[in-house]
Formats: C-alpha cells, structure tokens, sequence
C-alpha cells in the first residue's frame, strides 16, 4: 500500500493529465477527450445508419446493415490498424495517433449506437408514427419530431453505457503511441522497472472507479425512464387521449 501511495504521489499528474502543463495533454484527461468526442462524432452517424436499418428502401437498407454487421463483426484492433495505415494515404499526408483513434472510435462506435438507436425506434408503439402521418407531418418530419426525440430519450441508459465500454476501447490507442491512460502507465512502469504489479492495480483501479460509477449512472437512468414509462402506462389506461401527447402537440 505504502508503494501505490508513493507512486500516486510522484506520479499521479502524469496519469491524470500527462505532461500538461509542460507538454502535450495525455493519460486519464485524453482517455476520456477521446470517449466523449467519440460518441459525440458518432451519434450522428449512428442515427443515419439507424434511419436507414428501418427504411424501406433497399438502398439505404442493405448498404446500412453491411456496415453495422462488418464493424460490429470486425476486432477494434483489426479496424485501428487499417485506419492506421489507410487514412495517411487518402489524406496524402501523415496523420497522428490521436487523430487515427477518434476517426477509428467514431467509425465503430456509430455501428454500436446505430443498433441501439433502432432498437429504441422499434420499441415505440405503431401508433406513434400513423398518428404522426394521420394529422399530415412527413416521414422525415415525424421521424424528427415524434419518433426520435421519445426514442432517445429511451435509450440514454443504453447509450451511457456504450460510453462506458468506450471508454475502456481508448486503451487500444496504446498500439498506435496515442498519449491516453494505459499509454501513460506504460511510461510509468517504464521509468520504475521494478513496479509492475503496482503501476497496473493503480490503472485498474482508475478504469474500475470511472467505469463502475457511470454504470451506476446508467442503472438510475434506467429505473427513471422505466418509471416514466410505467406512469405513462397506467395514465394511458386510466384515459386513453384520441392523439398521443407528442403528436398532439406538434399538431397544435
């Protein structure tokens, strides 16, 4: 114990934020820049994929599904790697570690999200969107207004923890020299030599705090929507409105 304590002593800054002030930004800071920017970048992605995964049309259709099942199918690993290697070429210029980890982070986390956006469309009633269509709005217009904003509002528990596994998917940057957390650790253990052990209980113990409390986030999140939605359950058997609240109100 007296050993981990000294290490996060000595060594704590350069977990937490790298060398920041007096060199690049790195370790826990980029771990969770790169998460964040991640699923930011790929949300939108993720919804377009998800809009075409219930179209219709067979050309948004198949082409959408090839992408979720190959991105999901494919190891991260794999994917960082062609990124890697690719990206430098179709710029024509050499990208950076940092750079190659979000666009690789965007590309698979928008094949996760996609399937958890869709399943959040699928999940609403029917009547939804025949109302929606029943007082004149448009596919694109009740898909906006009606379906997705109840659907995303379902599928921020599933969506948090998507975060959480991004989070630990940052750690693979450390193949591709990106400054985040497990990278950090490393050049820890690097200039100890003779503390493994306690550098690498000191990383688990990092993702473990981090991750176990936005899962716990996650579970609150989730009792609340269920709560919501088992409220909203017992008003609509106690009067059932001719039009639901969310088109009814965009009707007015």
């Amino acid at each position: 114990m007296a050993d981990i304590l000294a290490l996060l002593r000595d060594y704590g800054v350069l977990l937490l934020v790298g060398q920041y002030p007096n060199g690049p930004l790195g370790g826990l800071a980029i771990t969770f820049v790169l998460a964040v920017l991640g699923i930011a970048l790929a949300f939108p992605l993720g919804i377009a994929l998800a809009l075409a995964r219930v179209s219709r049309f067979r050309l948004l259709y198949w082409p959408a599904t090839a992408v979720v099942y190959v991105m999901r199918g494919v190891p991260l690993i794999m994917l960082i790697f062609w990124v890697y290697f690719f990206l430098p070429v179709l710029l024509g210029r050499p990208v950076s570690g940092f750079s190659t980890m979000l666009a690789t982070l965007v590309i698979y986390e928008a094949a996760y999200l996609a399937e958890i956006v869709r399943a959040g469309i699928e999940s609403l009633p029917r009547g939804q969107t025949e109302a929606a269509r029943a007082v004149g709005l448009t596919y694109m217009q009740t898909m906006r207004k009606v379906v997705l904003p109840q659907a995303i509002y379902n599928m921020v528990p599933s969506m948090l923890s998507q975060f959480v596994s991004t989070i630990k998917e940052t750690s693979l940057g450390y193949v591709i020299s990106v400054n985040e957390l497990t990278f950090a650790a490393n050049q820890v253990n690097s200039t100890l030599l003779t503390k493994p052990f306690e550098v690498f209980a000191v990383l688990a113990a990092i993702y473990f705090l981090l991750c176990f409390s936005l899962t716990q986030l996650a579970r609150q999140l989730e009792k609340r929507v269920a709560r919501r939605r088992a409220g909203q359950g017992a008003g609509a058997g106690a009067a059932a409105p001719a039009v639901p609240p969310p088109i009814a109100a965009i009707a007015e």
